[in-house]
């Protein structure tokens, strides 16, 4: 009898992580930044025509379908290990240092700060934050940047929080991947709306739209 139980109670323990394990994947009805990356990364390859917004449903699900039956995957709807591989993704850190949360906090910031601007614009704008992430004198992370006191007037005027668009994605995903239009800048404004006079005293880099990035 208690052999019995002793197996009872593996073969649970056995079903309960890997019922645990099926519920780690992102499918139907899962939320967050993995299902944003997953939507953008499908978004870019043709797949996807929905919006991005983090919510694996029917749309998500038959973009995930095409590109595993058109990689050899097992196609089954469900963006496991081996398909979030082949989608570049690899769970909680899929830009080297950098997490898919870093991926979607960058792509907002970049949709907010550079709305309107060019791909280049955008994707420069994206490394000024990942430059300050390296520099000494700035937070060591992306969030860190970001909310940084003052840093950014988008997070007080509410550009911060609306939709972001979809190119921001892009743009987010090209300067994690070490794409620099800036020319290393750590700092970049407006000529026309910039108020602090000290700014004007950096040294100009580069020139991209609206944006002056310098060091």
């Amino acid at each position: 009898m208690k052999k019995f139980l002793i197996v009872l109670l593996a073969f649970t323990a056995l079903v309960l992580l890997l019922s645990l394990s099926v519920y780690a994947l992102s499918k139907i009805g899962s939320t967050g930044d993995e299902v944003t990356s997953i939507q953008s990364v499908l978004k870019e390859k043709g797949y996807y025509t929905g919006n991005i917004d983090g919510i694996y449903g029917t749309r998500t699900k038959n973009a995930v379908t095409n590109f595993q039956r058109d990689n050899g995957l097992a196609v089954d709807g469900i963006a496991g290990e081996k398909t979030l591989a082949a989608l570049g993704i690899s769970g909680s850190d899929s830009y080297g240092n950098y997490t898919s949360a870093d991926y979607t906090l960058l792509a907002r910031i970049i949709s907010a700060e550079a709305r309107g601007e060019s791909y280049l614009g955008q994707v420069a704008v994206g490394a000024v934050i990942l430059n300050r992430v390296e520099h000494p004198s700035f937070p060591d992370t992306v969030s860190g940047v970001v909310y940084q006191n003052g840093a950014f007037s988008c997070l007080y005027d509410g550009q911060f929080y609306e939709s972001v668009a979809d190119s921001s994605y892009a743009a987010a995903r090209d300067a994690l991947n070490g794409l620099d239009p800036s020319g290393g800048a750590i700092y970049y404004y407006n000529p026309s709306t910039a108020t602090n006079k000290w700014i004007f005293g950096r040294k100009v880099i580069t020139t991209i739209g609206k944006h002056v990035f310098c060091e």
